[in-house]
């Protein structure tokens, strides 16, 4: 595949580290980011020692500062010359809680980061796209992102439906440029954030180790299939979902031959 040149917010770990790992892999550059410097610094360690150093940049930035986020647009640019792939990753969830007993800094953070930061990220990257005449930029979903709604994440489900129609509506309005939108739905992954959200001390535990074993999957498998079906669309407005119906219902009939332990 073409040598494209990627920026993924929020890589220092999780799927955005299994992105920027998968892309690599498949001979894309790729621009590392996250909000502490040495996170940004291990993770580029990490990759180096597969990939060398030459197709990685490391920048730190938090997506909820938009100086930052222009800068990390700006470091990409001037070293690579060009970005072609935006990926707005980054994101924070918070324990399962009802919404009246979560802090109200958490609150304000989460909305920060994963609202303003995904908006930000679309502004700065859409404006330099335009001017370069090329580019796509994609907005990663979550829970709440199809409309379903889930005791005690409101605050972050919320965040992800307003993500979702944000995002549809970038669609339309750079219909008839260089540029396109897309969304990444990866479905139930295996990452801090998601056994964070499910703590093993709530008396649900069980019962979400359980669907775990069924529906999540490691990051390894999810992202490799994500990273080939963005650097193949072509398509403005197109959703690159995983955990297609289909592939959830196959989970389920394989279940009994590979149940897994969830904190494996």
């Amino acid at each position: 595949m073409d040598n494209k040149i990627i920026v993924i917010t929020g890589s220092t770990r999780g799927i955005g580290f299994g992105l920027a790992d998968s892309c690599l892999a498949l001979g894309c550059t790729v621009v590392i980011s996250g909000r502490q410097p040495q996170a940004v610094e291990q993770a580029i360690a990490k990759l180096s020692s597969q990939y060398g150093t030459v197709r990685i940049l490391g920048h730190p930035c938090n997506v909820a500062n938009f100086n930052q986020v222009q800068s990390l647009w700006d470091a990409a640019k001037s070293h690579f010359g060009r970005v072609d792939i935006w990926i707005n990753n980054a994101g924070i969830s918070h324990p399962r809680l009802n919404f009246w007993e979560q802090s109200p800094d958490l609150l304000e953070t989460i909305i920060q980061t994963n609202i303003l930061g995904v908006m930000f990220g679309s502004k700065v990257a859409l404006a330099g796209m335009l001017v370069q005449g090329s580019g796509a930029v994609y907005n990663m979903e979550g829970l709440g992102s199809d409309g379903r709604l889930f005791p005690k994440m409101g605050i972050y489900g919320s965040t992800k439906a307003g993500l979702h129609y944000f995002s549809r509506a970038l669609v339309k309005e750079v219909e008839g440029t260089p540029v396109l939108v897309g969304l990444i739905r990866p479905g139930m992954v295996l990452t801090d954030m998601l056994l964070g959200e499910h703590a093993r001390s709530s008396p649900d535990w069980e019962a979400n180790q359980r669907i775990f074993s069924i529906l999540a999957e490691r990051v390894e498998v999810v992202t490799p299939f994500l990273a080939r079906k963005i650097l193949a669309n072509h398509k403005n407005g197109a959703l690159i979902s995983y955990l297609t119906g289909s592939r959830a219902f196959m989970h389920f009939l394989t279940m009994p031959f590979k149940m897994r332990n969830a904190h494996e």
